[in-house]
């Protein structure tokens, strides 16, 4: 009777411990949304449960412990909508809002001028923002609408990231980041970020971005990158200096058509040497211009595209500086040379809400490709007379290959899967450069550039990423192949192509505080080419070794401190 009594008094006390999350589901004209799905998710973003809304637009979480959650709604044709900081106790009602692109732009009406509201239009762009709903890029997933509450303003936002590790053009093995977004809160509509080494004479990248959603009408977008290596010389001169400025335009044309137009002007010069160090063999600059016209009906897309910048390995996502600045080299006669060419596509795409499928036919031409190398030698003085960019901290070094055209097809299919996860299936074929085997004798670092020869090629990748339920384990997994002795890609212009071969990528989270301010400490591995292939090697009259490759084996892993 003592046990049974235990065990009812038990189970009383668990079932007063459950709560429950129920709400409706409706758009901003408050009719009941049929279908919708609406996901339980942990204060990590991580699915507990899914649930889909009935006939009523109503949904139901029974039994969920008390706690802080948040939850997303989803339906066709609109944003999904996601509201955090939900706290459960008992019988918890929250009735989300599902909303489309030009109603979020149009939600609230714009404040008024004021006498000392400025006169200038783009100071009064980035103020109008503010009054705006919340809109946020998921790391792993879409646009949301977001949302703490119903009284809850955007906030300042900062990020800090200390990271070590070897491999990266520029860099000794450290790096300090630090990184601010604002207007609003969490979104990329401004982003400003600061990556220094703390071992190096003042070198630095920073980049400064600027993104405003203008509803139908399309966007305008502004990123200016600087990047300082005083390290880096070659034989005409040294302290490495770089700045870009890319602005687009993107226009909507209802739903039918849109369009993109954009220049990147780019300047990169030596510091220190040369004859005249303002302008000559050490100074390059280059406006880069790029256009899309895309054409849609119903889920499918025809797009054209025109390109002269070449991408940075791994995709052009615009969230590090290496990513808006090109690749710079130097020729054989010892010019500073900018990565660059002309690229032109046709290609069709579909896309629902669970997968995607993509096929390109492409053009390229490109002129100075960089060659990349790891160099074992005592430092830049065994490459004082040799056509080469040399970083004396990371020892890598990058000369310039000839120059080479190419047509291909690129084909992506890509498939959502349960709790998050991803796969991606990518397949491409077209032209690349190679290196042939190294001879038994000696060659200079000129020849062995102008012994890079064109192939025929093919490039297969699959990409895998996710979060593990339970622990919040933010993982990405990708190995690229292509023939081993190409030391450049296979389409190049290729966005969101992965790295070269093996790729692991892990985001830990540590700690998490919430309340009025969210603060967070992550941890990070990031492991490049694991099995250390493509590599090509070579020895120099003067017995240092170089190692070409596409990309260099690197192990980097840091903390992310986010307040």
């Amino acid at each position: 009777m003592f046990l049974l009594l235990t065990g009812l008094a038990a189970a009383s006390t668990e079932a007063r411990a459950q709560g429950s999350v129920s709400g409706m589901v409706h758009d901003s004209y408050g009719v009941p949304q049929i279908g919708a799905e609406v996901e339980l998710l942990r204060p990590d973003l991580t699915v507990i449960a899914s649930a889909y809304t009935n006939s009523k637009g109503r949904f139901t979480f029974a039994s969920v412990m008390p706690g802080r959650y948040a939850l997303k709604a989803m339906g066709t044709s609109f944003l999904p909508s996601l509201r955090e900081n939900v706290r459960v106790r008992t019988a918890t009602v929250v009735n989300l809002t599902l909303n489309t692109l030009y109603e979020v732009m149009q939600w609230l009406p714009s404040q008024p001028r004021t006498a000392s509201t400025p006169t200038d239009d783009w100071q009064w762009t980035l103020r109008s923002a503010a009054n705006r709903p919340l809109l946020r890029w998921l790391e792993d997933g879409p646009l949301v609408v977001v949302s703490e509450g119903p009284n809850a303003h955007p906030r300042l936002k900062a990020r800090l990231v200390a990271s070590g590790g070897k491999g990266t053009f520029g860099e000794n093995g450290e790096r300090i980041s630090i990184e601010v977004e604002d207007t609003p809160s969490t979104s990329r509509e401004l982003l400003a970020r600061v990556d220094f080494d703390p071992t190096t004479n003042a070198g630095m990248e920073s980049m400064l971005g600027f993104r405003q959603d203008l509803g139908f009408a399309g966007s305008v977008e502004s990123v200016a990158a600087v990047a300082i290596h005083p390290e880096m010389a070659s034989a005409g001169g040294s302290g490495l200096e770089e700045a870009a400025v890319r602005s687009s335009t993107r226009m909507q044309f209802g739903d039918m058509a849109d369009a993109e137009v954009g220049s990147e002007q780019v300047l990169a010069r030596f510091g220190q040497g040369g004859q005249n160090p303002s302008i000559g063999a050490n100074t390059v600059v280059v406006a880069l211009p790029f256009a899309t016209v895309g054409w849609h009906k119903g889920n499918s897309t025809f797009r054209y595209a025109l390109a002269t910048a070449v991408p940075a390995d791994g995709g052009a996502n615009g969230s590090e500086a290496s990513d808006v600045l090109p690749a710079l080299s130097v020729t054989s006669d010892g010019r500073l040379a900018l990565e660059h060419g002309m690229h032109q596509e046709i290609g069709w795409e579909r896309h629902t809400d669970d997968s995607g499928v993509q096929v390109v036919v492409y053009s390229d031409r490109l002129s100075n490709p960089a060659l990349e190398a790891s160099a074992r030698t005592n430092g830049a003085a065994g490459f004082a007379a040799g056509p080469a960019l040399y970083d004396g901290a990371s020892g890598l070094l990058r000369t310039t290959g000839p120059e080479f055209s190419t047509a291909g097809v690129v084909a992506t299919f890509e498939k959502r899967l349960h709790g998050g996860n991803s796969i991606r299936l990518s397949y491409a074929n077209g032209d690349a450069l190679v290196l042939p085997a190294s001879p038994r004798g000696a060659l200079g670092l000129s020849a062995i550039a102008a012994a890079a020869h064109l192939r025929r090629a093919q490039m297969y990748s699959l990409s895998l990423s996710g979060t593990l339920e339970g622990t919040g384990t933010r993982w990405r997994a990708s190995y690229r192949w292509q023939p081993e002795e190409t030391v450049t890609r296979v389409a190049s212009y290729a966005l969101d192509a992965s790295e070269p071969f093996l790729n692991v990528h892990l985001r830990q989270p540590m700690c998490r505080a919430h309340g009025e301010h969210t603060r967070s400490v992550d941890a990070m591995v990031d492991a490049r080419n694991l099995l250390g292939q493509g590599y090509r090697q070579y020895v120099l009259p003067d017995g240092s070794v170089l190692i070409f490759a596409q990309d260099q084996r690197s192990l980097s892993a840091g903390l992310a401190f986010t307040f």
